[in-house]
């Protein structure tokens, strides 16, 4: 079952939508069927891509500890257990 990516003509909403053989296809935002399929890009793997998708997800991981973290720290300031 094939994702597709349409571009509505009625609110000019761009989305994804898989299709199945029995779907009608409409627009999610305004429920009108006045839509266009779009061009899918191929995604791209190879060494340097992954890399880049590894340093960025390290990179959001230390993020989201630090704010974790910070959380912690806050809920045992304000809470006597």
């Amino acid at each position: 079952m094939p994702i597709y990516e349409y571009i509505c003509k009625g609110c000019d909403n761009e989305f994804e939508l898989l299709i199945r053989h029995d779907t009608t296809a409409a627009c999610p935002s305004c429920e009108g069927e006045n839509i266009e399929r779009q061009l899918s890009l191929n995604a791209i793997k190879s060494s340097g891509t992954h890399s880049l998708a590894m340093r960025a997800a390290k990179k959001r991981d230390v993020a989201q500890g630090k704010e974790q973290m910070a959380a912690q720290r806050e809920y045992e300031l304000n809470h006597d257990d």
